[in-house]
């Protein structure tokens, strides 16, 4: 006969068993337990010109890294101020109405509100943001970073408008993953822009191409897929100051890639 102490050992063996089996049935041992995605829309034209371009929607999606669950959403149209006239090639290829960005708000608000809603997942869910100063501690708080199609949302659009119109931006957004890169390295292949990376794996799009939020969701499905095919998730870029000075856009950690040119076309699609 089995003592009790035992027969407790032996209980508390058979738990770990199972968590072990459990964890192994999530969808991929990832760093980030939870990915915002990010897909803006900005003013354009159909001639090259050397106008510079605002954002005019600004979507965010929180995607779980372990269920690959759509959790949250921000969501706001933006009223540019630089060239408030949207084009009608601009209407065209995103969908978005002069009317729609007039009763949006100034990015300077925009951004406020984004924080708020950062913050607020932060409070409710236990989002963390790691940096170099504060650690991401504790079981109850989940690491996240945000994710992006390519460099330019992060890297060139929101960096250069908030540089010319002198607006804080939120440290968090000083570091992201280029999925367009990380898609390349991982399946040794350049995909035709998102909707393309999307059909290479038998995915289709779903709602408007250009349409920012739209984007933003078939960016984390891409995403999601990606993590069940066993990618794992990294930072790719960092703007992160160096001795107290700036790093120039776009440099990547690992490689030190030099700075992109100031007037720069929404490379998105590409």
């Amino acid at each position: 006969i089995l003592s009790s102490s035992l027969r407790r050992e032996l209980g508390l063996l058979r738990q770990r068993s199972k968590s072990s089996v459990s964890k192994k049935s999530v969808v991929s041992n990832q760093i980030f337990s939870y990915l915002i995605v990010i897909d803006f829309e900005s003013t354009c034209w159909r001639e090259k010109n050397n106008r510079s371009q605002e954002i005019i929607e600004f979507p965010a999606v929180l995607l779980n890294t372990s269920t690959g669950e759509m959790e949250s959403e921000f969501h706001t149209y933006v009223q540019p101020q630089e060239h408030p006239i949207l084009s009608d090639f601009c209407t065209e290829l995103t969908g978005i109405t002069q009317m729609q960005v007039e009763a949006g708000i100034p990015l300077h608000i925009c951004l406020s509100r984004f924080s708020r809603w950062l913050q607020n997942l932060q409070l409710e869910m236990g989002v963390a943001f790691a940096n170099k100063d504060q650690r991401c501690s504790g079981p109850s708080q989940k690491l996240c970073t945000f994710l992006t199609w390519s460099d330019w949302d992060l890297g060139v659009c929101l960096q250069y408008e908030c540089k010319r119109k002198q607006l804080h931006k939120p440290d968090v957004l000083n570091s992201w993953i280029d999925l367009r890169s990380t898609y390349r390295l991982f399946y040794n292949r350049k995909p035709k822009g998102l909707n393309g990376a999307l059909q290479d794996l038998g995915i289709q799009f779903s709602g408007r191409e250009h349409s920012g939020l739209d984007d933003a969701r078939n960016t984390a499905q891409l995403a999601a897929r990606m993590m069940r095919d066993g990618c794992i998730m990294k930072v790719t870029r960092s703007l992160e100051r160096v001795s107290g000075r700036p790093m120039s856009p776009l440099t990547n950690p690992n490689s030190g890639n030099p700075s992109i040119p100031h007037h720069l076309p929404n490379l998105k699609a590409l």
